[in-house]
C-alpha cells in the first residue's frame, strides 16, 4: 500500500523479460532477467558476477538501444537475485514563458 491506500500494482513475468543493468559511468554492463516490476521497484536475476560492482547507483536498461532506462539502486541480493528500487529525479527548475519575462520587466 502507498501513503494514499491505493495499492501498487506489480507485473510479475513468468519467463522473465531481458534487461540490461549498467553503471551511471558505463564502465560496467550485466544481463539480466526482470522478474517482476512496479512504479517503484523491480525484480530481476543476474547473469554473472555482480562482486565488486558499485550498485548504489545504477541504471535498468530496458530495451537493447538504451532507449529505455530507469536509475535505480540495490535494495536487496540473494544469490543472483536482486530486488532494486527506481530513484525519482530530481524536480527541475521550470523555465519561465516569455509573458513571465515580460510581466517582471
Amino acid at each position: 500500500m502507498t501513503e494514499d491506500g491505493k495499492s501498487v500494482e506489480r507485473v510479475t513475468f513468468s519467463r522473465g523479460v531481458d534487461v540490461c543493468i549498467m553503471a551511471i559511468d558505463g564502465t560496467w554492463r550485466r544481463d539480466c532477467q526482470l522478474n517482476a516490476i512496479s512504479d517503484n521497484d523491480a525484480s530481476l536475476t543476474v547473469e554473472g558476477s555482480i562482486q565488486g560492482l558499485n550498485l548504489k547507483e545504477f541504471f535498468l536498461l530496458l530495451s537493447s538501444t538504451g532507449l529505455a532506462y530507469r536509475r535505480c539502486e540495490l535494495v536487496r541480493v540473494n544469490g543472483t537475485e536482486m530486488d532494486i528500487s527506481f530513484l525519482k529525479g530530481k524536480p527541475s527548475k521550470r523555465r519561465a514563458t516569455a509573458d513571465e519575462e515580460r510581466a517582471r520587466a
